[in-house]
C-alpha cells in the first residue's frame, strides 16, 4: 500500500479508501490509484481487511431453487452487482427440507454481512428468525424486519387482463401459480381485479408449477368450450400453453389469445412471439445489492417497488 501510495503521488489513507470502494475520492485521483494498483500487482486482502474492518465483504443469496428461469436470473442479477461493488457472493438454496432458519445459520458460520432472499423462500423468511442478519427480500409483503425490493405483479396482471378485455374477450382464464408463492397470490390478485372492475366473475384459476409441463397439462384441465383468452403467471407456463393449443388444433391468437409474464429472453421467440409482461431482473437485482450494501454502511433503506411493462406480440 504504501508503494502504491508512493507511486500514486498521495497518502497511504486514500489508497485506503480507494481499495475500500470509499466515495470520498475524487474521479482523477482514483484513477491514479487504480493504475498504480495495477502496475504494482497490489490486490486487497480480503481476510486482512474483514479483521480491521468486520466486514467481510461477501453478501448471502438464499433461493428455494435456482432451476426456475426468475430465480437463475435474479441470481446473475446479484452476482453482477455484488461484483460490481466489490462484494463476493455465497449462494443457498433450500431444496425439499426448506429449512431457511438453518440457511440463516449456515450463513452467519460464513461471516456474510448480509443477505438477499428469493420469491419462493420469502414466505419462509417471515417466519424465521434472522439472527440479526441483515435482510432485503425480493417480493413479500412489508415487514419491519426486512428491506423488500420487488415488482408490481398486481399492476402488470391487471394490464395482462385488461388487454385482452379491451381485445373483446367476454372472460380471461388464468394460468396462475404455485400455492406459497407472493408473486404467484400477486398476480392473481391484478387478475381478479380486472375482472372484478368489469363486472365480470372470474373463472376457477388452473393451477401449475412454473413449468411449460404444468401449463401444457392445465390448459387440458380448462373447459373444452368458451375458452378465448388465457393470462398465465409466467412465460413457461405460457410456452406449455401454446402446445397444448396447437395440438388441439386452436390458432393462437384468432382462437385463444395467450399473455405470459416476466418476458424471458425466449419470449419473442415463441411460436407466436409471445405477448407478455416484463419485470426488470437486472433492476431488481442492482436495487437488492443496492439497498443492502446501503444497509451494511449503516442507512437502512426503504421498500422500493418496481414497476412492469406489457409487451405487445404477436400471441395476443
Amino acid at each position: 500500500m504504501a508503494m502504491v501510495a508512493q507511486r500514486a503521488g498521495v497518502s497511504g489513507q486514500t489508497v485506503s479508501r480507494v481499495a475500500n470502494g470509499s466515495p470520498r475520492v475524487d474521479p482523477e485521483t482514483r484513477a491514479r490509484v487504480e493504475r498504480a494498483m495495477a502496475e504494482l500487482g497490489y490486490r486487497p486482502n480480503r481476510a486482512a481487511r474483514a479483521l480491521r474492518t468486520g466486514r467481510s465483504q461477501t453478501l448471502g443469496l438464499v433461493a428455494q431453487t435456482l432451476a426456475t428461469v426468475g430465480n437463475s436470473r435474479m441470481l446473475q442479477a446479484v452476482a453482477d452487482a455484488a461484483a460490481s461493488r466489490g462484494y463476493a457472493l455465497t449462494v443457498l438454496t433450500l431444496g425439499a427440507d426448506a429449512d431457511i432458519a438453518d440457511a440463516f445459520d449456515r450463513l452467519r458460520d460464513q461471516g456474510v454481512d448480509g443477505a438477499i432472499v428469493l420469491n419462493e423462500a420469502t414466505a419462509l423468511a417471515r417466519d424465521a428468525a434472522s439472527g440479526g442478519l441483515r435482510l432485503v427480500v425480493v417480493d413479500s409483503p412489508p415487514d419491519e424486519r426486512f428491506t423488500v425490493i420487488g415488482t408490481d405483479h398486481a399492476s402488470g396482471a391487471r394490464a395482462a387482463t385488461e388487454h385482452l378485455l379491451r381485445a373483446g374477450h367476454r372472460a380471461v382464464h388464468h394460468l396462475a401459480g404455485p400455492v406459497g408463492s407472493f408473486a404467484s397470490a400477486e398476480r392473481e390478485r391484478g387478475w381478479r381485479d380486472a375482472l372484478a372492475a368489469a363486472g365480470i366473475d372470474p373463472p376457477e384459476p388452473v393451477r401449475g408449477d412454473w413449468s411449460a409441463a404444468s401449463g401444457f397439462e392445465s390448459v387440458a384441465r380448462m373447459p373444452a368450450s368458451g375458452v378465448t383468452a388465457i393470462f398465465a403467471a409466467n412465460d413457461q407456463m405460457a410456452l406449455g400453453a401454446l402446445r397444448a393449443l396447437a395440438e388441439s388444433g386452436r390458432r393462437v391468437p384468432d382462437d385463444v389469445a395467450v399473455i405470459g409474464f416476466d418476458d424471458i429472453a425466449d419470449a419473442a421467440d415463441f411460436q407466436p412471439p409471445l405477448t407478455t409482461v416484463r419485470q426488470d431482473f437486472d433492476a431488481l437485482g442492482e436495487h437488492a445489492v443496492g439497498a443492502l450494501v446501503a444497509w451494511i454502511e449503516g442507512e437502512r433503506p426503504a421498500d422500493l417497488l418496481l414497476p412492469p411493462a406489457l409487451i405487445g406480440r404477436a400471441s395476443a
